[in-house]
Parts: structure tokens; C-alpha cells; sequence
């Protein structure tokens, strides 16, 4: 277990991007629970530190859950005070007219007049209420003239390092015969290349044998395919990281998923990491030809 957990609450306005801010906080790694009542975090600390599986947590704390509004100083105080955890608290804030703007675009009442009263007048109790844990707060984020890509953007330059990186690649092999993935960003096929299948000592075998690696690896076309490839990702990878996407999926496919496209995929995978990115290898289909062969 580490010696120290760390824990990230996210409170402030209604309306100020509390969601996006979680959301990114998921893609970071973190063990996120929206709108837990405070009263309840004690024991939730406590079960954090039994099971020893995690170590960073964030949690929404808001007024969704009003009736328990009152114990939320109490609950971030205790925490504050015990020697295994690090609380940091991020405030959300908007100006009146904004969040006023953003609950008309919504057609959403403001949790404190879900009965009577305007948004304006929600709004307003509401910061009455959040002035404490507003002055307690580690980092004050006005997100009035800031976009949901731009409070993303600041919330991963802050949080982002290099243990816990967010951006990762998965490199799957697959047949085109059981049709190709659907939540790949590119799709690369590889039929045009010579293909072991007919060859008899190798049709059994899959791209991760050496005999079956050797033989695609040393065909011609093979190595003018992977320097044009590779060469295509180093320059368009870089692209999809600035645009903010948290993963890419190249899917390799051949015809049964079984030679070409598995050691292709995994010399492609090992370039992209050695590039120093994180990298998932996969190859969906390389024993569907095997098991159709032991169910027959």
C-alpha cells in the first residue's frame, strides 16, 4: 500500500464544470465517486486504506445532496488531520450572469429553488453557503471565459506526470474475414504482403512464432510497409495527443488475423514504445482459426 493516498475534491458552483473536471480526473487514473455525502467519507477513507489497491481518489462534493451540505467542513477537516492522506480542494466558480446563461441553455433548475425561486436567487444562496470551503480551497478555477477543452487542458498540465500518464496506444492484429474493429482510429491493411498460410509448415502457427515473425519480416515489401508506416505515425501520433485524445487504436488486419498482421503488429508496437509511448498489444483473432479447427 502507499504510504500516502492522495485525495482531490471537487466542489464549487453548480453549473461551473464540476463534471468535466471528474471526467478528466477518470482519465488520469484517479478512483472517482460523484456526490458523496460527507458524512460518509471517514469510512470510505477507511475502507481506501484497508484494501491497499488504491492510491488516488477524487470526489465531487456539491449541493446535490443539500442535506448533508452541513457536514461537509467537518468531513474535509478530519481528513486534513489524519497522516495518510494529502487533500487537495479545487473550487469551480462562474460569474452570476454566466451560470445564469448555462442553466437557461440546460432548462435545468438550480438545485436550491427546485421548488421556488429564480436562478439568480439559487445562485446566491448557494455562494453564501460554499464561502468556508471557498477559503479553504488549494486552487480557485474560473471557468467564466474558459471552454470545457480549456478547463480539461489545466486541470491535466497540473495533475499529468509521468508515473501516472494519461495518453496511451493499443496496437490490435485482427482478420478482416470476422470484419474490423470498430473503435480503431486507423486501420492498416496488410493482405498486399506474402502470406504464410500457404506455406504448410507455417500455416498452423501464429505471428508470434519466429518462424512465422522471420518470414514476414523478410520479405521485402514488408520492410518498405513498416518504414512508411512508422514513419506516418511518428508524424500524425503527436496530432491526436495535442488535440487532447487520451488513447489511439491502430488496428493491423490480414486476412484471418493469424500471420501478417500479428507480427507486424507486434514490431509496430515495440517501435511505438521504444518511441516512450504506453503501449497495449492485442491480436483478436490469431486462434479463431485454430478453435474453428477443434470445434469441427
Amino acid at each position: 500500500m502507499a504510504d500516502i493516498l492522495e485525495l482531490v475534491i471537487i466542489t464549487g458552483m453548480s453549473g461551473a464544470g464540476k463534471t468535466v473536471v471528474l471526467q478528466t480526473f477518470e482519465d488520469l487514473g484517479y478512483f472517482c465517486v460523484d456526490n458523496m455525502p460527507p458524512s460518509l467519507l471517514p469510512k470510505f477513507w477507511e475502507l481506501v486504506k484497508e484494501s491497499g489497491k488504491i492510491s488516488r481518489v477524487c470526489l465531487v462534493i456539491d449541493l446535490r445532496s443539500r442535506a448533508f451540505f452541513d457536514e461537509i467542513m467537518t468531513a474535509v477537516g478530519s481528513l486534513d488531520n489524519t497522516s495518510f492522506i494529502t487533500t487537495k480542494t479545487i473550487f469551480l466558480d462562474a460569474s452570476d450572469d454566466v451560470l445564469v446563461s448555462r442553466y437557461k441553455e440546460t432548462r435545468r433548475n438550480h438545485p436550491l429553488t427546485q421548488s421556488s425561486g429564480t436562478v439568480s436567487e439559487g445562485i446566491q444562496k448557494e455562494r453564501e453557503l460554499l464561502t468556508d470551503i471557498r477559503s479553504r480551497a488549494q486552487w480557485i478555477i474560473d471557468t467564466s471565459r474558459t471552454t470545457p477543452r480549456q478547463l480539461r487542458e489545466s486541470i491535466l498540465e497540473k495533475f499529468q506526470d509521468q508515473e501516472h500518464g494519461l495518453f496511451h496506444i493499443e496496437v490490435v492484429s485482427f482478420g478482416f474475414k470476422y470484419s474490423a474493429p470498430i473503435d480503431a482510429d486507423i486501420v492498416m491493411d496488410v493482405r498486399f504482403l506474402p502470406n504464410p498460410h500457404y506455406i504448410d509448415e507455417l500455416r498452423p502457427l501464429t505471428g508470434l512464432d519466429k518462424a512465422v515473425y522471420d518470414y514476414v519480416m523478410q520479405q521485402p515489401e514488408t520492410e518498405t510497409f513498416y518504414r512508411k508506416f512508422t514513419d506516418l505515425l511518428d508524424y500524425i501520433i503527436p496530432g491526436y495527443k495535442k488535440e487532447g485524445k487520451t488513447s489511439v487504436t491502430i488496428a493491423i488486419g490480414c486476412t484471418g488475423g493469424q500471420h501478417r498482421s500479428v507480427a507486424l503488429s507486434e514490431r509496430v508496437g515495440l517501435h511505438l514504445s521504444n518511441d516512450g509511448y504506453a503501449v497495449n498489444i492485442s491480436h483478436r483473432d490469431k486462434n479463431k482459426r485454430k478453435e474453428a479447427v477443434n470445434r469441427s
